[in-house]
């Protein structure tokens, strides 16, 4: 899935559409979309 945020700065972030995701690889995405980990995790609540 390709995500796109609609304000700039305009990022996108390539993410697997898969059940699970690589420790690495979803590090590596919380670090493309600009958040901390504490930020990115309150977003999944």
């Amino acid at each position: 899935m390709i995500l796109r945020h609609k304000e700039e700065p305009h990022r996108r972030l390539t993410v697997p559409n898969h059940d699970e995701i690589a420790k690495g690889t979803l590090l590596a995405i919380i670090r493309q979309s600009g958040l901390t980990r504490d930020e990115f995790m309150d977003l999944l609540k």
